[in-house]
């Protein structure tokens, strides 16, 4: 069965002072229609931008590369048109960003910019808009619809503005949503309802989800497969529960040990030494090799390979391949 996106060489390049910076290189995933897919990884990893991609909205002068394809329900959107993508957003693919309150129009109430949402893609009378954009706030665990529909983005507290978001973003009823780091500006209690939020969403939808965050402890229990990027790359893909009983990345085993635990006495939390490095600064060989506290003489100079683990999960690393020679 096609799957309802898959993502094959995706390379996304900017021209800058030093030269060519490519942010995303190559990379590859798919997800089914009722799946939730989380890519992982630190900022600076190309997340965000491969979010954007799926979308067309690549800032530019970015661009991608030949041969980069994006396959919604089998049918190529890279670099399509822009009245082609504007179909497509919020129809087939909707977004929900980190920062609802930028997000948001400050000048129109929420009833107005979800209105605007639903008439993008439905044509609806007036009163019949209402009523969807009602509906809509109700179903995404808004309290008060109307007072919410009233209201200006400043005057609705954190939590709300994001549920309203995810309002907007399902008027036009879309196949996949793509929640972009949509919890890591709201505290715990708050991120919690919300999470809760996408995975009714997901059931009652029928909807699947490209849930990108830099945090592994929302990903448990909530997606079904994780692709781990670094620095541009693909590093990892396994089921969730794989991932978690068995790590075969030396950065996804660094995630783990970074992630705070209640049980430990240490004084200090674990860290990464160093960062994730600029586009511009690409090495030759394992682009985490210069962090990394397993790293073999040939992950400095020769690009590891993808190596398959089984049951349809990968690692790009030196250390299985070797295992396996």
């Amino acid at each position: 069965m096609t799957p309802l996106l898959e993502v094959r060489d995706l390379t996304i390049s900017f021209p800058t002072e030093r030269g060519e910076a490519v942010p995303v290189s190559h990379i590859g995933f798919r997800i089914e229609r009722g799946e939730t897919l989380a890519l992982v990884g630190e900022s600076g990893s190309g997340k965000s931008l491969t979010g954007l991609a799926l979308l067309g909205l690549v800032p530019p002068p970015g661009r991608l590369a030949p041969g980069s394809r994006i396959l919604l329900d089998g049918d190529d959107i890279a670099g399509q048109s822009g009245e082609v993508m504007r179909d497509i957003r919020g129809r087939r693919i909707g977004i929900v960003f980190q920062d609802a309150l930028t997000s948001l129009t400050p000048v129109l109430t929420v009833g107005a910019q979800l209105r605007e949402a639903i008439s993008a893609h439905r044509r609806l009378p007036a009163r019949q808009a209402r009523e969807n954009a009602l509906a809509l706030l109700a179903e995404v665990g808004l309290p008060d619809p109307p007072t919410s529909y009233s209201a200006y983005p400043h005057e609705l507290s954190g939590g709300q503005r994001q549920r309203a978001l995810i309002a907007i973003a399902l008027a036009g009823q879309p196949d996949l949503l793509i929640a972009d780091e949509a919890t890591s500006a709201l505290d715990v209690t708050i991120q919690a309802q919300v999470l809760e939020t996408f995975d009714r969403l997901r059931a009652t939808r029928a909807m699947a989800m490209l849930l990108i965050t830099h945090d592994l402890g929302i990903v448990a229990g909530r997606a079904d497969r994780v692709a781990v990027m670094y620095a541009g790359q693909i590093v990892e893909t396994a089921t969730t529960e794989g991932l978690f009983a068995a790590p075969a990345h030396p950065y996804t085993r660094a995630l783990f040990r970074a992630i705070p635990r209640l049980d430990s006495s240490a004084e200090q939390l674990t860290t990464i030494p160093g960062s994730v490095p600029l586009p511009t600064e690409w090495r030759p060989g394992c682009r985490f090799e210069p962090r990394c506290p397993e790293a073999l003489p040939e992950c400095a100079t020769l690009e590891p390979p993808v190596v398959p683990l089984g049951g349809g999960a990968t690692s790009r690393c030196w250390l299985p391949a070797r295992r396996e020679q």
